[in-house]
């Protein structure tokens, strides 16, 4: 029989490429999403089940949860300039609806609940690898938030109710509820499309995961026999890069033509993250890299899969959520 998995925020960048992912495991899946970038995400559309509504509306999660095995959380204000946007919107979805959702998963038969924090929640370390049971010194309440939750999360751990916590690195690649607001993306799109990528900055380290591995991350998760006590936490990322390296890569995967700009930039945030507990715990190997999200994008690019990439604010969560009105 198949296993059953809800997913918050499947129609989102990962979400979706995620639920594509677990039909072709052999997983049933649901996903629930206010689907503002629309519902034409999926591949497998058929055989995804679609609901569309809210995460902080308690009565449809007590209608939905019941019959699931696992749920995946994904949905949340992503990143800060969105979350800023209407900080008490932010808090209500990122926060207030957090333990309401994990009681009545709990209450509901869920078995395994897979958290999606970010590796946001560390701040600025110095340290040459930033692990798991590091500090969290997180810079904004989005950040803030999100350690916030992976507390609440620990207190509802029991024998028959599993947390796992993922802190993924900045995702790349190709979704079809594609993102160029992402540092990967943003520089492939700038570089194909105007041959020419301001960096400000340059040195800081940004960690990155390619989506085909967050996917893959995910599964793993779900697959393990048994994830007992509230040890379950793991950074997922791979490459550990300055922007400025990351700038000279899709100058590389994509023409000599492209001019690099480099500037001042305020943000210091920097940090080298290690994912050798996923990969030790999981036997896990990251099998994409940087390089594959650009060319992937390339090969998307050339096929004309997204129009106005540049300007269309289906691709900019910020634009989006600026042009709603979202309460």
């Amino acid at each position: 029989m198949k296993k059953k998995v809800l997913i918050t925020g499947g129609g989102g960048y990962v979400g979706s490429v995620l639920s594509d992912y677990l039909i072709d495991h052999g997983y049933d899946v649901t996903c629930i999403d206010l689907y503002i970038y629309g519902k034409n995400v999926f591949f497998h559309d058929k055989e995804i089940k679609k609901v569309i509504g809210d995460i902080r509306d308690q009565n449809l999660l007590k209608k939905i949860i019941p019959g699931h095995d696992y749920l995946i959380h994904l949905a949340c204000i992503s990143n800060d300039p969105s979350f800023e946007l209407n900080p008490e919107l932010g808090k209500s979805i990122n926060l207030d609806a957090f333990e309401p959702l994990i009681k009545i998963s709990k209450d509901n038969g869920i078995k395994r609940f897979i958290y999606a924090s970010s590796s946001s929640v560390y701040g600025i370390k110095n340290e040459e690898n930033v692990t798991e049971n590091m500090t969290l010194e997180p810079l904004t309440d989005y950040s803030k938030f999100k350690a916030e939750c992976e507390d609440i999360s620990l207190k509802y751990v029991s024998d028959n109710f599993e947390v796992a916590i993922i802190r993924p690195s900045t995702v790349c690649g190709v979704s079809l509820r594609m993102r160029f607001d992402l540092v990967v993306n943003i520089l492939t799109n700038l570089g194909y499309h105007k041959r020419k990528i301001s960096v400000f900055g340059g040195k800081q380290l940004r960690p990155n995961v390619h989506i085909k591995d967050m996917v893959r991350s995910y599964l793993e998760v779900l697959k393990k026999d048994e994830l007992k006590g509230d040890g379950n936490i793991f950074n997922v990322g791979t490459q550990n890069l300055p922007v400025q390296e990351i700038a000279n890569l899709v100058k590389q995967n994509l023409g000599d033509d492209i001019e690099l700009i480099t500037s001042h930039s305020d943000d210091n945030r920097s940090y080298h993250v290690s994912s050798q507990k996923f990969s030790n715990f999981f036997n896990f190997k990251f099998n994409f890299t940087i390089s594959d999200a650009i060319n992937d994008l390339k090969v998307a690019f050339d096929q004309k899969k997204f129009s106005n990439s540049l300007t269309n604010k289906f691709y900019f969560n910020i634009k989006m959520m600026n042009s709603i009105n979202l309460k």
